[in-house]
């Protein structure tokens, strides 16, 4: 049989300081060290225009984007839910439990995610401004919600859905965003649940390959 080519997932060659760790193609490399397949990616500035056609492939010009053997899709739980169904792993196979991972899968991007982003967008991106300190009280009280709910939701548990799944790739990574904050430690569950996700072996690898392909130039005016 000839060799089919590997699949392919789209990143970037450069991200300030604070980003690194915290861009999206981390779920899908991490998916790839739990399964144990190659992958190659493809890289480009993320400060310059898109390749040609690359709005064909994501709409909206972000990383990650994938490649299989003719199948493309964009969205990073898309790209894991896929990864998961094509090689029968990283979710459980009880009817009740597949459903607990998958649910959490998309709570993960819609339920917790936003708040993360929008206290992330307010102290990250416009520090100082006069209507941030206000934007930034009126959030938190919701975000430390959905942190209490994924904490309640743990209990004793080791993983959100029983076995570890992409449910908790997409949670962790989700988490990752509050890493500088406190907000994860606050709940001793939540805190314990990040620390075991982030010390597997396969996320420490995904994190290392993340970091070695930020080889690129800054763009110009950041170096």
């Amino acid at each position: 049989m000839a060799n089919q080519p590997v699949p392919v997932v789209t990143a970037f060659d450069w991200v300030p300081e604070f980003a690194k760790g915290l861009v999206r193609d981390l779920r899908v490399r991490w998916a790839f060290e739990e399964l144990g397949e190659p992958y190659a990616v493809e890289k480009f500035g993320a400060a310059n225009p898109r390749p040609d056609g690359y709005v064909n492939w994501q709409p909206f010009e972000q990383v990650p984007a994938f490649r299989e053997d003719g199948v493309e899709i964009f969205e990073s739980g898309a790209i894991l839910l896929y990864l998961a169904e094509k090689h029968g792993a990283l979710l459980p196979k009880r009817d009740n439990a597949r459903w607990r991972a998958i649910s959490w899968l998309f709570a993960g991007l819609n339920s917790v995610e936003p708040s993360c982003m929008r206290y992330f967008a307010y102290t990250v991106f416009n520090p100082g401004k006069e209507w941030t300190e206000g934007a930034t009280e009126a959030v938190v009280p919701l975000l430390r919600q959905k942190l209490r709910r994924v904490s309640d939701a743990l209990g004793d548990g080791e993983w959100l859905a029983g076995e570890f799944s992409i449910a908790d790739i997409m949670m962790v990574t989700v988490l990752n965003s509050l890493k500088d904050t406190g907000f994860v430690a606050e709940f001793p569950a939540l805190a314990a649940y990040h620390a075991r996700a982030t010390s597997r072996p396969a996320y420490q690898r995904a994190l290392a390959a993340q970091l070695a392909d930020f080889d690129g130039p800054p763009p110009e005016g950041r170096g």
